[in-house]
């Protein structure tokens, strides 16, 4: 048998593989017994082995020089030798030993695998091992066979077996190697923050304390760092090939040691941290476990909070409580702790004397707030007042409440690059398809930039709404996605782009998201502009399913909001869904301020032609839906004039709007011309507002005498609903004579599986009514039955397909009873 050389870490089975690789020898074997007898008599024994003799030495990197040497030349002679070590080379004897054994073969052990792992603990246990327990024990272990074997039939945790383990190897190693063991040990012991949160440790081995840290916290020299972390690795209690120890073996170092002893090392830790100036936060979590509430601590959980405050309100705040536990006066936690409340959706105003704010991050915060809050106005005077970047974030809320001229000065003051971007196309707002470029660059400053104030809103947001009324819903989610990726604003503006996301495909005639985000469990109350939308949506949706119950609730909870007066420019097409809503309820009036300020507000930007369109377009709205022909002629007389005044300035929405004024007044004069109706409903369908576009030809099909032609718009107003949710329109049939125009619309609905509130919705009436043209319907046909009901339909209008029920999220459904 050629020399063969066993490498492995202590616990990797060297002692096992001679075992088996000597069985196979023929000859005598000659195995090294303990390491106390004298060098001399090693010698001399060596000296008489003869090439029929197998040499196995287990452990050579502990025998003395002297031994190692006779093994060598014993090596050089050709007897047969099998030789087990460490991985390390630390002495020139051992060294010579490897070089004269070079010519055989190396076993290099390596950690056992999932299924070794499962074989070794099952041949222990004497049971069958299941695939959780195997991975349990293999995780723990990190497949060390030595390991594994104490770790075998033990439940979670680490063993006696594996704690004896640890404290025979550390009595017998240096103080040096069990305090460094310590230190690393309790890197366990804290708990890891978020995967890839900026300014704060991330996973894994970036919780690893720098070399000086960590020889500072063991209390060793520098230079004896290196030796010291070999030995450990040697000794088989590093995972893999970093640094990180062992589970099961970290689990019993921090239960060998007393929870006094525990708590001494976190405070050296934290004690070493704070000495080399690293991040806040892992010190902060030593001084933590180590129950310290000194004057140091406190400084560090201050600091820990502060650090976190913008990428972990809620852990911040946990920090700024230590803090005060620690004595730190409330006034001097303020200002972070305000910062992060807000961006928790939780904001509070402390009670701080004059002077405790020097940087005015109070201010800052209270002007974020109040935008949240929906109060633009006190939010723009407030950030005015404010040091910078204070003037720079007032810029968005001085122009969506009319201030061109404050917003323009105020854009020329000091800020961060990003928030300068925010504020260049803040500046655009009044032309949104100027403005929509550059609050996309904006959005992506802001996300690369490291936050330091609280947004009073994010430049996703401002496009989001921005693009809706360019028309560009495509860029609306694009920006609102991204928004909720990287978590700009913090939680409170999550919060706000989940709503907007919602609004926007609501718009767009996609409901679903709306259904679910209304569905969403009610945490905190919304902050007021949050509320607002929320409203909106509800009532949005509600219009669109018919459902007058839920307009009614969303109209009394945006009532309030609207009483404060406090609208903006971006909120025109929410208060467009409310006082429609509103209209539908006949409580319009209450908020004909609320329409006056948003009209004000356009005066005051120069009446910009997108927002002029928007602000006409409200007042057209109400008129239809109050079916007041002569009010609706002032909207479309309005709408025509921006028109031609604008031109070529305005975006394709307004224009379709523009357009669509006219066919919307003619409608309600009973003046229907159905091919130019249905030209201005597709355009609107096409602008991303197909609702609305439903709604005209579906207004025109009543009206029109002609029953073939009011069949055909109706359906088409259907299709330009249901093909936004990958629903097809139902081509025209010849239809009958025997019903009324208005019952044989109500007849088609009931055959398309609508109930009695869906068709009220659609034709503007109220179920009561429904129900009473059904009841005719039925005298008129003959029909006692449903079933002779939908027979004599199908055969009265020319229907020959079953009929099928379109939901309002596209799904279909055999159709139920109306």
């Amino acid at each position: 048998m050629p020399a063969t050389i066993v490498v492995g870490v202590d616990g990797s089975g060297r002692t096992h593989r001679l075992a088996e690789i000597a069985a196979a020898f023929p000859g005598p074997v000659l195995e090294l017994p303990g390491w106390t007898e004298p060098a001399q008599a090693w010698a001399d024994r060596l000296a008489a082995a003869t090439t029929g003799t197998l040499i196995v030495v287990d452990d050579a990197h502990r025998l003395p020089g002297a031994v190692l040497r006779e093994l060598a030349a014993a090596a050089r002679r050709g007897v047969p030798m099998l030789v087990a070590r460490r991985p390390t080379i630390d002495r020139p004897e051992l060294a010579e030993l490897d070089e004269a054994l070079a010519g055989g073969g190396t076993v290099v052990l390596e950690p056992l695998d999932l299924a070794a792992v499962a074989r070794l603990t099952g041949r222990l246990t004497g049971r069958r091992v299941t695939a959780s327990e195997a991975a349990r024990v293999h995780a723990a272990s990190d497949g060390r066979p030595a390991i594994v074997a104490a770790l075998a039939g033990a439940g979670h945790g680490t063993t006696p077996a594996l704690v004896a383990r640890v404290q025979r190897h550390l009595a017998r190693r240096p103080p040096a190697v069990t305090a460094l063991a310590r230190v690393l040990a309790l890197r366990h012991g804290v708990p890891e923050p978020p995967e890839g949160v900026p300014g704060s440790p991330g996973r894994g081995d970036s919780r690893e304390l720098p070399d000086a840290t960590l020889a500072a916290a063991a209390g060793i020299a520098l230079p004896d760092l290196a030796a010291l972390m070999r030995d450990l690795r040697d000794s088989g209690w590093f995972a893999g090939t970093g640094e990180t120890l062992v589970p099961a073996i970290a689990a019993a170092i921090r239960q060998e040691a007393s929870p006094a002893e525990r708590r001494r090392v976190h405070d050296a830790v934290a004690s070493a941290l704070m000495a080399t100036g690293t991040s806040a936060v892992p010190a902060a979590e030593h001084l933590r476990a180590a129950q310290a509430r000194g004057g140091a601590a406190a400084v560090i959980y201050q600091r820990a909070g502060e650090q976190l405050r913008f990428s972990r309100p809620a852990d911040a705040l946990a920090w700024f409580d230590d803090a005060a536990a620690c004595g730190v006066p409330l006034p001097g936690l303020a200002a972070g702790r305000a910062e992060a409340a807000a961006l928790l959706g939780h904001p509070h105003s402390p009670d701080v004397p004059p002077g405790a704010d020097p940087e005015g991050r109070l201010t800052l915060v209270a002007g974020a707030v109040a935008a949240h809050d929906g109060r633009a106005g006190r939010a723009a005077e407030t950030l005015l007042a404010a040091t910078a970047p204070g003037p720079v974030l007032a810029v968005p809320a001085l122009m969506v409440v009319g201030r061109l001229d404050p917003a323009r000065t105020a854009a020329r003051t000091q800020a961060p690059a990003s928030l300068l971007r925010l504020a260049e196309a803040a500046l655009a707002t009044g032309r949104p398809a100027r403005a929509l470029p550059l609050l996309i660059e904006a959005a992506e400053a802001v996300e690369r930039a490291e936050p330091a104030v609280v947004l009073p809103d994010t430049p996703h947001a401002l496009g989001a709404l921005v693009a809706v009324t360019a028309g560009d819903q495509a860029t609306a989610e694009a920006l609102l996605r991204r928004a909720l990726a990287s978590t700009v604003g913090g939680p409170v503006a999550a919060q706000r782009h989940r709503l907007l996301l919602a609004w926007v495909r609501l718009r767009a005639g996609r409901y679903d998201t709306a259904a679910e985000e209304l569905e969403r469990p009610a945490g905190a109350p919304l902050p007021g502009r949050e509320a607002l939308l929320w409203a909106a949506l509800g009532a949005g949706l509600a219009r669109r399913r018919g459902d007058l119950a839920r307009m009614r609730q969303s109209w009394t909870g945006a009532e309030p909001i609207l009483a404060r007066g406090a609208v903006d420019l971006l909120q025109i097409e929410a208060v467009e869904e409310l006082v429609v809503t509103a209209a539908r309820l006949r409580g319009h009036r209450r908020i004909e301020p609320v329409l006056g300020r948003l009209e004000q507000i356009v005066a005051d930007l120069g009446a910009p032609p997108a927002w002029l369109v928007s602000a006409h377009w409200i007042r057209l709205q109400v008129a239809v839906a109050l079916e007041e022909p002569a009010v609706a002629e002032q909207g479309a007389a309005a709408l025509r004039a921006v028109a031609r005044e604008a031109g070529a300035e305005l975006g394709d929405r307004q224009q379709a709007q523009c357009a669509a004024a006219g066919m919307w007044a003619a409608v309600l004069r009973d003046e229907v011309d159905a091919p130019a109706v249905l030209a201005a409903a597709e355009r609107l369908a096409e602008v991303e507002l197909p609702w609305e576009g439903s709604r005209l030809a579906g207004q025109a099909a009543l009206r029109v005498r002609d029953p073939a032609v009011a069949r055909w718009l109706l359906e088409r107003a259907r299709g330009l609903v249901f093909v936004k949710e990958g629903v097809a329109p139902v081509e025209p049939r010849p239809t009958g004579g025997v019903l009324s125009d208005r019952e044989q619309a109500v007849a088609r609905l009931v055959l398309a599986g609508r109930t009695h509130r869906e068709i009220g919705a659609q034709l503007y009436i109220s179920a009561k009514t429904v129900e009473h043209h059904v009841a005719r319907i039925r005298t008129k046909l003959g029909a006692t039955s449903r079933a002779e009901l939908v027979t004599a339909l199908h055969e009265t209008l020319g229907e020959t397909q079953p009929a099928i029920r379109v939901s309002t999220t596209g799904g279909r459904s055999p159709n139920p009873g109306a």
